[in-house]
């Protein structure tokens, strides 16, 4: 054909695209291709298998093509057939490869009438053929059969313009020539994408199945409803010569034979019949080539730029060079330490801005999980209350006391004090859980060696894991350490600074209720501190109210305040934070998000008519961060108590004025002392566990760590690479050289070839008009029959 160097590109682009699949890539190529578009039972399978000489492709009635089959012809002096699933087998066997296309089609979609935008790719290898590359789609379809959805004519319609858009795509339009061609669905589809129609070619099939004394000269002489490339007329096998067994080859012989003899076509029999179809894609396909080459050769150079980085690491690569594997390790091993310092101490080059890691996250366990579990565990002010007295009692034994025993006071602060070892054993095991995180994404650079990966993981947790017994150990010997001397003479416990009479102790109850508001007391004059801004949203709002909605919240040290949107303009609610609570409230069981809620201890509607606001998170760790914010400003979470028969008995409960006033004083003396332990615990718990885990693991690992992994394997194991490695690096030379191969061969069909122009535009208002209205997706309507019509006189005339 003149075009040798051009042939010698079409099978060249057709292995790039393979070699991208295989490397598990997309192929942002767009490589050239036709895509072949029709009607149930318009006869594409026919024409595709005419080509092969085969009967290859699976048939029956209804919706038969469930996926795209991207069908790669190569000239070739032997005959079979390769998938891109299964590259090492060879089919010789044709009744074989519809098999494997019937079976590979259900694995993906199901067995009943499913359909999938995921493409099956054939290359078939003969010396029948010519090089092309078409893709198969799936017949526009009206009606839904079997389990497929309502809306299956709008999904075959979607995934036949995500192939036929492309610009790089020819469009093969195949209308049988018993129906009206003014209301084909493939030609419609194709002016949609290709308005000028430079992309599209019509194929007329079924021209022996037409009416007596009509026929369709004038539509293939392009006369009549005329399209810029033209109409091809095929005659495909009958489902009786199917059904046969009848020869492809002498059913080609029998097409040739009836334009010959037909009177209407025997003028143009040179022109039309399936070896002419084929000869003419193929051209077309390579001047598609031809005139897509300056596009095609800017992207294959970049993505040969974008290779060659990595591809000079494995031009000289010895993957048994003892050398190379030394300095291999070595240099993991030091970008190991450097990720897992940066991860905890934070660095300004590869920032996470999804989400919070490493370091970050320990830092919120440290200060706002951690003081949150303080808070949760306060005393409950009634068990408290009842426990001084029974203390008082119990010390005071048969004797009435007439002083406030010191041991009693003791012996409630020790018991307040040892509840601080389970939030704080806690605390140490959220670090450790982030540290194991942490040490895991930082090993994954390491994937190309497994056996390191793993090593290096397992001596890393396995210090961990050592270093938390001897954190443990700390953190209960600092509380042992503040329950072996109660300091009564700490300068901020109030029985040092004060002397308790009578008019103190009356008013100990009204100083605590006020101690909250103390805590969000306006920092300066004219000045409100904002403690948290972000979106949340209110989920008990019923839906004859608008329903659960989404604002923008802004809690301050004495409110919370909701706004449209975060522009604060539009303010909705402003709630003042006296008397409010947090409760935990159950996640719904079709809802996603996580929630809690917030209410007035003093019985009083929240919001209108709601008791409690039903606040709403994404994710467990916003409301964790919500309900630390809510405790800076004062408001603390509910006490989990079983009230009825505590309830019952603090009712019955009573105490003489002496002993009340003995509760009393023991009351604000532990509130005061356990107060500076929280005040110690919070400071000494960061710094423990910095000091003895989080340092000293970044410290082993800079200098410990290399030697562990000499002495856990040799060198050889822990150096060998993954099969996939392997395999990666293979086929990225390959791609590599095919890259560069192929931009050889277009740098010489560039300067050697000659395209054919584009036939001049011819006047197709006619399918204009008839596709103007042509939508992915009407409005709703109801399901009516399509209507098939029959030929109309003035087309076949």
């Amino acid at each position: 054909m003149g075009n040798r160097g051009m042939e010698e590109l079409i099978p060249l682009v057709n292995k790039l695209q393979d070699a991208f699949s295989s490397l598990g890539q997309s192929c942002h190529l767009d490589l050239p291709q036709i895509s072949v578009v029709g009607g149930q039972s318009a006869g594409k399978s026919s024409v595709l298998e005419n080509f092969v000489g085969r009967d290859f492709l699976p048939r029956g009635s209804g919706i038969v093509t469930r996926r795209p089959l991207i069908l790669q012809l190569i000239f070739s002096k032997t005959e079979y057939a390769e998938f891109l699933h299964c590259k090492s087998k060879k089919f010789t066997d044709f009744d074989e490869v519809r098999q494997e296309i019937e079976a590979e089609t259900d694995r993906v979609t199901g067995t009943n009438k499913g359909i999938s935008p995921i493409p099956i790719n054939l290359r078939v290898y003969s010396p029948h053929v010519l090089n092309l590359t078409l893709i198969d789609l799936p017949g526009i379809t009206k009606v839904p059969v079997g389990d497929q959805p309502q809306d299956i004519e709008y999904q075959i319609k979607d995934m036949i313009l995500q192939f036929i858009s492309r610009e790089s795509s020819l469009i093969l339009a195949v209308t049988p020539a018993n129906m009206d061609l003014a209301n084909s669905d493939a030609l419609k589809m194709a002016k949609e994408v290709d308005p000028q129609g430079l992309r599209t070619i019509g194929v007329i099939t079924k021209l022996d199945l037409m009416d007596e004394g009509t026929d369709a000269r004038d539509v293939l002489e392009n006369k009549l409803l005329p399209l810029r490339r033209g109409y091809i007329g095929v005659v495909n096998r009958s489902q009786k010569d199917i059904d046969g067994k009848k020869d492809i080859r002498a059913a080609l012989a029998a097409e040739r034979k009836f334009f010959l003899s037909h009177p209407a076509y025997r003028h143009m029999a040179d022109r039309m019949g399936t070896p002419h179809l084929q000869k003419v894609l193929n051209q077309q396909l390579t001047n598609h080539i031809r005139e897509t080459l300056p596009s095609l050769r800017s992207k294959l150079q970049s993505q040969l730029l974008s290779l060659e980085k990595e591809v000079e690491e494995y031009k000289n690569f010895r993957p048994d060079d003892p050398t190379r594997k030394t300095k291999a390790l070595l240099q993991m091993v030091q970008q190991f330490a450097v990720d897992f310092e940066k991860r905890i101490e934070g660095s300004g080059d590869q920032v996470d801005t999804l989400e919070l890691s490493g370091g970050a996250r320990i830092n919120r366990i440290f200060h706002e999980r951690f003081p949150f579990e303080l808070v949760k565990m306060e005393f409950d002010e009634k068990d408290l209350r009842r426990e001084i007295s029974y203390a008082i009692k119990n010390i005071h034994g048969v004797r009435t006391g007439l002083f406030t025993p010191d041991l009693a006071f003791e012996a409630i602060v020790k018991k307040q004090v040892v509840k601080l070892k389970e939030p704080c054993l806690k605390c140490v095991d959220l670090v450790i859980q982030e540290l194991i995180n942490t040490v895991r994404q930082c090993t994954s650079k390491l994937g190309s060696y497994p056996r390191l990966r793993e090593e290096t993981e397992r001596i890393v947790t396995t210090h961990i894991r050592e270093r938390e017994g001897k954190t443990k150990d700390q953190i209960l010997l600092l509380i042992d350490i503040e329950l072996s001397y109660i300091n009564t003479n700490h300068e901020d416990f109030i029985g040092f600074a004060n002397c308790f009479t009578e008019q103190h102790l009356a008013t100990g109850a009204q100083q605590r209720s006020t101690q909250a508001n103390k805590k969000r007391a306006i920092p300066n004059q004219g000045e409100i501190l904002v403690i948290r801004r972000g979106w949340l949203t209110i989920n008990n709002i019923s839906i004859m109210k608008g329903g659960s909605k989404e604002y923008w919240f802004i809690l301050t040290a004495e409110s919370l305040s909701w706004y449209k949107d975060e522009e604060e303009k539009e303010k909705k609610y402003m709630l003042p934070l006296d008397n409010l609570k947090i409760r935990d409230v159950e996640k719904g069981f079709m809802s996603t998000k996580h929630v809690f809620a917030i209410f007035n201890t003093e019985q009083r509607n929240v919001y209108k008519d709601l008791r409690q606001i039903e606040l709403a998170c994404d994710s467990q760790e916003d409301v964790d961060s919500w309900k630390a914010s809510f405790l800076r400003a004062g408001v603390y979470p509910e006490k989990d108590q079983a009230e009825n028969e505590d309830g019952a008995q603090e009712n019955t409960f009573s105490m003489d004025p002496q002993l009340e006033r003995q509760v009393e004083t023991i009351r604000n003396l532990v509130d005061s002392y356990v107060g500076i332990i929280n005040k110690s615990i919070r400071d000494l718990m960061p710094k423990t566990i910095m000091h003895l885990m989080i340092n000293n693991t970044k410290d082993f690992i800079h200098s410990e760590l290399l030697a562990y992994l000499y002495s856990s394997a040799d060198q050889n194991s822990l150096m060998e690479e993954s099969a996939d490695q392997a395999q990666r690096r293979d086929d990225m030379l390959r791609m590599y050289h095919a890259l560069k191969e192929s931009l050889n061969i277009i740098g010489d069909i560039s300067t050697s070839t000659v395209s054919t122009p584009v036939p001049p535009p011819v006047d197709d208002t006619w399918l204009q008009a008839a596709g103007s209205g042509h939508s992915r997706r009407p409005p709703a309507a109801p399901n009516r029959p399509t209507i098939i019509r029959p030929a109309e006189p003035s087309l076949l005339d």
